[in-house]
């Protein structure tokens, strides 16, 4: 390998970790948590306790349920992690792609790798999956909604609750911008400038990250409850749904069983009313866990783990989707700023296009890697998610790390020129996907992640679609707007080459990976960390979201969706908690009658939406 070649590679490597070494850049903002009365360690919990509502999964869709649901009952939401707040792995965007890295047993992000050979990561915190990802904020279409049954203006309001708290119009700097502006010239038009909508062309979406570089999340739509309504329980991992079965027609879920952080086993039950319900919102992995753990799910896999079968559900963990990402890494002659996820191109064929970028940390590094009076040795580097010893995307692949192996990369990247450190790159998405695959439980042991499998580009069409979208990211990357950020003597080649000697995935390279777009599509296939199914509506549960064959259990969360909302389905999601508990309101309030005060309840949902007590 000559010397212009191992170069290149290095340019190829270090600018992503650039990308994420933005612990160096230091926003020192610290978010105080909120005054919280209702949320508390399950340690604390009493052995035996009741509730009008149990809801399991304190994330994306369990947080605005909780809230929504609080206003007039009694809830109990339960979460497997800890709050996000005073974590500035999680709080501050400098920090981002550390607590993805981070394999610690207490780390809000518990990783997975598909049987695809696809490194992935599931949330283990309050606010889910709105604690780890890179903040984009964007509602589903409307045909989307249409499609899915929904009540339009209903959703329109539940978004507005929810932007109320955590979406940002983000600042757009240079390297975005010209992205923006190469995106228009590659023909991704019109440009339909700051929007939340979902709509075909290049525009820049909202964040939940706001313009001082700090995170809000899911488990911030929290200050909408009532907390004489609401008990939030921390470090509570649900090991099964407990049934009533005897005189019934069908299971009727009325309980759970947890375990807390010490071990000690509880169980909460469901308060004695036809109207009460236990809702599973533990995301697209933990819902359909939960339920084939509570003895719903294909007979013959529960049966061979001696789980008792209580309903014969053969499509829960079916349907499994991930949209696969794929991206040219661009190292820049100019220093560029951190930003995440702030443009999208929606392409007319199906392929979403994003950029990321980092900035020239190397001065500071290096400043903060002298060696200091007295010291033998240099300090220590901290590479994120990109770290040789537990990165996701690391320079050494994970069955290649020996102590030597990783001492030699932490040397080779300490060594590196500062130009290393800037860059960024270029992503796209597969809308959709319409390639399907399917989930099963490795053991009865709820604390094990399930088996997963995507079967990413399995449909042809989402193999086109990839290939449409790297071409497209081609005429951006030799666009006139974004001529500054690209060395010149730089082919399009060179930077596919570049990418592929990146160890993204477990799965093997091929000679032609740089040379055929659907070779490169596959052999460097990322997560977008947009993974859904497991429990979609008509073949797990109904359009109301309640399980077929059970009684008073619904599963609300991703884990339904037949496709991915959007460009990214955070926004979606914290909707649909919202959407769902006013919904269920509203059902009482039909069935229940003059019982209830509605005008109450109304108002209540007026003022807490405009933040008042």
């Amino acid at each position: 390998m000559g010397n212009l070649e191992i170069t290149s590679r290095i340019f190829g490597v270090i600018h992503l970790v650039g990308l994420v070494l933005f612990s160096f850049h230091g926003f020192c903002y610290s978010e105080q948590a909120p005054n919280y009365s209702f949320v508390h360690e399950a340690t604390t919990a009493p052995n035996i306790s009741y509730y009008d509502y149990i809801i399991v999964g304190g994330g994306t869709a369990g947080c605005p349920l909780a809230a929504t649901l609080s206003s007039n009952y009694k809830v109990l939401l339960i979460e497997r992690g800890g709050v996000p707040y005073g974590n500035s792995n999680i709080t501050n965007l400098g920090s981002f792609g550390s607590a993805l890295a981070d394999l610690s047993p207490g780390s809000p992000s518990q990783r997975f790798i598909s049987e695809d050979g696809v490194i992935n990561a599931r949330a283990r915190v309050l606010g889910g999956g709105s604690c780890l990802n890179a903040g984009f904020y964007t509602r589903a279409g409307t045909e989307y909604v249409k499609t899915a049954g929904w009540d339009g203006r209903l959703v329109n309001e539940s978004y507005q609750w929810v932007e109320r708290r955590v979406a940002f119009e983000p600042p757009m700097l240079e390297w975005q911008t010209a992205v923006r502006d190469g995106l228009l010239e590659a023909g991704i038009l019109p440009n339909n400038g700051f929007t939340y909508d979902h709509m075909n062309g290049t525009k820049v979406g909202g964040s939940i990250f706001d313009r001082d570089g700090h995170r809000h999340t899911a488990a911030d739509l929290l200050e909408y409850a009532n907390p004489k309504g609401l008990t939030v329980l921390l470090h509570a991992t649900v090991h099964k749904i407990m049934f009533r079965t005897k005189g019934k027609v069908r299971p009727e879920a009325h309980g759970v069983l947890f375990t807390d952080a010490s071990g000690v086993k509880h169980r909460a039950y469901l308060n004695k009313s036809s109207s009460n319900e236990i809702i599973i919102s533990a995301g697209a992995l933990g819902s359909p866990q939960l339920l084939m753990l509570s003895g719903v799910g294909p007979a013959a896999h529960l049966r061979s783990l001696n789980i008792t079968v209580l309903v014969d559900q053969p499509l829960v963990g079916q349907g499994m989707s991930d949209n696969p990402m794929n991206a040219i890494y661009i190292p820049s002659p100019e220093p560029v700023e951190v930003s995440l996820i702030q443009v999208v191109g929606i392409t007319p064929y199906g392929s979403y296009i994003e950029a990321a970028s980092g900035e020239n940390f190397a001065s500071q590094a290096m400043e903060n890697n002298k060696p200091q009076e007295n010291d033998d040795l240099p300090r220590q580097r901290n590479f994120g998610m990109f770290s040789p010893q537990t990165g996701q995307i690391s320079i050494v692949p994970p069955k290649q790390r020996t102590p030597e192996a990783i001492a030699k990369a932490v040397k080779l990247m300490n060594e590196l020129d500062s130009r290393a450190f800037r860059g960024g790159f270029l992503l796209e998405k597969i809308m959709g996907p319409l390639s399907t695959g399917h989930l099963e439980l490795r053991s009865k042991n709820p604390y094990i992640n399930p088996i997963v499998t995507f079967n990413y580009f399995k449909d042809p069409e989402d193999l086109h679609r990839c290939v449409q979208g790297i071409q497209t990211i081609e005429r951006v990357v030799e666009s006139n707007a974004f001529s500054k950020f690209k060395y010149p003597y730089l082919t399009l080649q060179q930077l596919l080459n570049m990418t592929v000697g990146f160890p993204v995935n477990l799965l093997p390279k091929h000679d032609n990976t740089s040379t055929s777009l659907e070779q490169y599509c596959k052999d460097t296939v990322m997560t977008i960390w947009h993974y859904h199914g497991g429990c979609q509506v008509s073949m797990v549960v109904d359009h109301d979201y309640k399980v077929l064959g059970a009684d008073a259990l619904r599963v609300i969360d991703g884990s339904t969706f037949n496709y991915s909302p959007g460009t990214n389905p955070q926004a979606t999601v914290m909707m649909l908690g919202r959407y769902m508990g006013i919904r269920m309101l509203d059902d009482r309030i039909t069935s229940e009658g003059s019982a209830i005060d509605t005008e109450s309840i109304k108002k209540n949902f007026k003022h807490r939406a405009q933040g008042k007590t």
